[in-house]
């Protein structure tokens, strides 16, 4: 059936060990470093406290918990497809190998969603650090040009009355004109990036956990109050989709693979390795921040740099740093999802889903230059326009559906194509894909109804193309 058609997997291996068009720089650490980098950032400095504040309380660490569960039942998956297909396009190549086309399209076009509203997610919780911290020495940038104009009330767009959110623009501009340079010069800055705010975190756990004030720990999981997702086991599970997305940086390291080295060793190192990390920092720094702060305080943009602040004098000295590493933190999970798109977008050009424009590679920088600058301006204009909810609601659930086919493609190829080597294997298959399909099914399901709907109109634009465009002038049509 033509829409069920695949790619083998023997052409995809041949054409991402023939081809030359990116510069292989990327070893096992590396990826480790742009693992971390996309995954403690937004998660950490932003997301924590609004998902505690609205959703689950002092049991947002049980939310992280379930997250972290499911992802590493997927970065399992993952770590098992990147060894066998070691090329770039993530979950997209995938699906293409084992589901077929009309899937991997779908995944793709979800991938868009994913990445691009990813970054500009984290370039507005980087605008409202940003702001607290001039304002900190006496820089205050005027509200209009530090919110969003637009938000979502009860499913109708309202005007919030500022013009734009410069900052959040600024900053996606800056990263993206870095990866346009070139991949070594991206993953050296974000080595130092990833660096600076592992040392800040640390130096948060450190100076604040002696300040835990158990009371605010009481009750952990506050009851529910008659609303599914408001507290109570429902709010865990919401709180748990809401900021599964912050998770999402172990799958951009497959969107490097034909920037490393050794792609079949180094891959599975950086997906699991920055994974097991962030899970730990995660619900360390969850729990001692509703431990200083009653967590109904917590829905601000800057939580970490807020519990700094209401712990007292004895600590403010780190609230510059703080900020400085939530900045810096910020600044790496944009560079690593800004990094990611760009290349499933020269992917789908290259099997012809997309017009080869998007297929070009820059002659000296040998970056996929073209849909970089497209991805970094797009991704600028919605950081600029929206609030922070609504952007990280569609992020989760674009990336849960990913985990979701990734997972189930394991069990697909496992029947399909037993003869591929395989250098990782996923254990206890099916348990393990099923589990993690499972798990991420059911974080969707918790999120809003408004999220879905949007999620089935952005599919449903993506389908519009697919039929439009790529069906005919796929590689794998007949001509």
């Amino acid at each position: 059936m033509e829409l069920l058609r695949t790619k083998p997997a023997d052409q995809l291996v041949e054409e991402c060990e023939g081809g030359h068009d990116f510069h292989r720089a990327l070893n096992g650490f590396h990826l480790v470093l742009l693992g971390i980098g996309a995954i403690v950032g937004t998660g950490i400095f932003v997301l924590t406290g609004t998902a505690a504040a609205q959703h689950a309380g002092p049991a947002i660490a049980i939310s992280f918990l379930i997250s972290g569960l499911g992802c590493l039942c997927s970065a399992l998956c993952y770590a098992e497809f990147a060894t066998m297909l070691p090329i770039s396009g993530s979950a997209y190549t995938y699906a293409y190998a084992t589901i077929g086309e009309l899937i991997a399209w779908i995944i793709g076009w979800d991938l868009i969603l994913e990445y691009l509203f990813g970054a500009a997610t984290v370039a507005v919780g980087w605008s409202g650090y940003a702001t607290a911290l001039l304002a900190d020495f006496g820089f205050k940038i005027p509200s209009a040009l530090s919110h969003a104009p637009l938000d979502f009330d009860n499913g109708r767009l309202i005007f919030t009355g500022a013009f734009l959110n410069l900052p959040a623009i600024l900053v996606i501009v800056i990263i993206t004109a870095i990866l346009v340079l070139g991949i070594r010069e991206s993953a050296r800055t974000n080595a130092v990036i990833v660096f600076m705010k592992l040392l800040v975190v640390a130096a948060f756990l450190i100076v604040c956990f002696p300040h835990v004030q158990p009371q605010n720990w009481s009750p952990f999981i506050p009851p529910n109050q008659g609303h599914a997702g408001v507290y109570g086991w429902t709010g865990i599970l919401t709180g748990a989709g809401v900021i599964f997305y912050a998770f999402i940086g172990f799958d951009a390291v497959t969107t490097a693979a034909q920037e490393v080295k050794n792609p079949r060793r180094d891959i599975p190192v950086g997906i699991l390795g920055s994974l097991l990390v962030c899970i730990v920092l995660y619900v360390a720094v969850s729990l001692v921040l509703t431990g200083v702060v009653n967590y109904k305080e917590l829905n601000v943009p800057a939580p970490v740099s807020f519990a700094v602040t209401k712990v007292g004098p004895a600590v403010a000295w780190i609230k510059p740093f703080i900020e400085l590493g939530a900045l810096a933190g910020l600044s790496s999970v944009i560079l690593v999802l800004l990094l990611g798109q760009p290349r499933i977008f020269h992917r789908m050009a290259t099997d012809g889903l997309l017009p080869p424009v998007f297929s070009k590679v820059h002659p000296r920088f040998r970056t996929p230059f073209v849909t970089t600058i497209v991805t970094g301006l797009a991704a600028a204009a919605f950081a600029g326009l929206f609030p922070i909810g609504v952007l990280s609601e569609l992020v989760s659930i674009g990336t849960l559906l990913a985990f979701v086919i990734v997972s189930l493609s394991v069990i697909i190829l496992r029947r399909t194509r037993p003869d591929l080597p395989r250098k990782f294997r996923t254990p206890w298959v099916p348990l393990v894909p099923i589990l993690g399909a499972l798990i991420c099914l059911v974080q969707m399901v918790f999120l809003p109804w408004q999220t879905w709907l949007r999620l089935l109109i952005w599919l449903g634009l993506g389908l519009l193309i697919y039929f439009g465009y790529s069906r005919r002038h796929s590689a794998l049509a007949p001509r």
